[in-house]
């Protein structure tokens, strides 16, 4: 940590000593490590406007249909019954983010968090655009409601309108899939307002976070900010400041040519808040970690572009632990790492075989509540059934029927002979399952039940079948 202890603070750096929001300006970032984000965010903008309108064999890349729960994980359709699966897989994912912020450090939220790429790669750079750097946005807000003024915030607001609104539909193409949407489009908004009006409240939400809210949802709002401080330790690599090297005996001091600053005792930090301005979340990178940073990389870039004009190593501010820095140990794959690779593992190993052994239908085949058994004609004891029948796949499923695979019996089904199971939906009737009370040795009987297509045994699944008691 650095030396300067007069620097700690303990409240959030968006809030000033009056209990205000304290606006951040932060200035325009540059460098190799902004490069690299920018490729990144680039490739990831893409992913996530385009994930909802790409298909694999007919399924949605992604989309998460809470209303119809509905969802597709890379192609791969979850319905209610597949809970287990979704639940299993979104696991998977906290822990492979626990893992790499273990490691790396709160890496996840610099380079790959949708919040992160939305503000600093389009609504930041767009602001940039209009409003300047940092002085001119300063300049900009201090000064009076003239035209100029006027002009550039609502052309700013416009856009970051149209943004917003974009995102809004990219977001419900998640929620409702993209072939909803587009119909609703085609269709017009005025046939169908409920879903205009959740467009516009959501992209009320995104406006409203982007051009207000901003780095607030990282601080405030976004709980993996809290789960930082539990999962970082020493040995995880982080945005880091050498203050071993930037601080020395007497600590920092504004830069002066041609003064030999190691025979006085000064670091090699120049104090020139270069990395303070640069910050998207106003934070000093040399008080060491904190809550706001999200490893955006921005100080690196900047501490090495001032490093290289004074003449001066690079890598004052860079990826580091702090064993490192304080000890010059390297990174190690400790146990704690190993730990959380195995579960990951483990866990992949058995979602992926849990995918291979899933059933292209799921069939559920259940007494109809609050109904005895009846008796027939020649000792036939008939039991009422309601069945449902869900389709995972992207074909119909042809001329299913049912056959009783554990008793002599028949199988009679309300609505016909055979049916058609609709692709990636599902089909529901009644039934009944007439037995030979002779051949029933229980009042509770268990009896299963084959479905088959065009002959062919698709699934089975078990059914409770009541008798009378005196059955003998």
């Amino acid at each position: 940590m650095a030396q300067d202890q007069e620097n700690f603070r303990d409240s959030i750096g968006t809030i000033n000593e009056e209990g205000k929001r304290a606006w951040i300006y932060p200035k325009k970032p540059s460098g190799k490590w902004y490069t690299y984000r920018k490729y990144v965010s680039y490739f990831l903008l893409i992913f996530l406007f385009a994930a909802p309108f790409v298909k694999i064999n007919g399924n949605q890349f992604l989309m998460f249909n809470v209303l119809e729960r509905r969802f597709n994980i890379f192609g791969f359709p979850f319905w209610p019954q597949d809970f287990h699966l979704f639940v299993i897989s979104m696991i998977i994912g906290v822990i492979f983010v626990a893992l790499f912020t273990v490691a790396f450090g709160r890496i996840f939220c610099g380079w790959m968090c949708p919040q992160t790429i939305f503000l600093e790669m389009v609504f930041r750079r767009i602001e940039y655009w209009i409003d300047g750097d940092r002085g001119a946005q300063i300049k900009l807000e201090r000064q009076e409601w003239n035209s100029e003024k006027i002009r550039k915030r609502v052309i700013k607001w416009i856009i970051f309108f149209i943004i917003s609104f974009l995102i809004a539909n990219v977001f419900l193409a998640y929620l409702i899939g993209s072939d909803t949407l587009i119909a609703y489009i085609n269709d017009g908004p005025l046939k169908h307002l409920s879903t205009m009006i959740a467009l516009l409240i959501f992209t009320a939400v995104f406006y409203w976070v982007f051009v207000w809210f901003r780095e607030q949802v990282c601080i405030i709002a976004c709980p993996y900010g809290r789960m930082q401080g539990v999962l970082l330790d020493n040995k995880s690599i982080v945005v880091a400041y050498d203050h071993k090297r930037g601080e020395l005996e007497n600590g920092r001091k504004k830069f002066r040519k041609n003064e030999d600053r190691v025979a006085l005792g000064h670091g090699d930090c120049i104090d020139c808040f270069q990395c303070v301005n640069v910050c998207p979340t106003g934070i000093d990178i040399r008080n060491g970690t904190q809550l706001e940073c999200v490893n955006c990389t921005a100080c690196i870039d900047e501490c090495d572009t001032i490093m290289e004009k004074v003449n001066l190593p690079k890598g004052l501010i860079r990826y580091a632990s702090e064993d490192e820095i304080t000890k010059k140990e390297k990174f190690k794959f400790t146990l704690r790492l190993k730990g959380y690779t195995a579960v990951l593992i483990i866990l992949t190993g058995i979602l992926v075989g849990m995918l291979f052994l899933r059933n292209d239908l799921e069939a559920n085949i259940l007494r109809l509540p609050g109904q005895l058994y009846e008796r027939r004609e020649g000792n036939i004891i008939s039991n009422v059934y309601t069945f449902k029948l869900v389709n995972k796949t992207i074909d119909d499923i042809e001329n299913v029927n049912f056959k009783l695979l554990s008793h002599k019996g028949t199988i009679v089904l309300v609505r016909g002979k055979d049916f058609k199971v609709p692709s990636q939906d599902l089909a529901e009737g009644t039934l009944f399952i007439e037995i030979n009370n002779a051949a029933i040795k229980s009042d509770k009987e268990k009896v299963k039940i084959g479905i088959y297509s065009n002959d062919v045994l698709i699934e089975t699944t078990i059914a409770a079948f009541l008798a009378p008691r005196s059955y003998k």
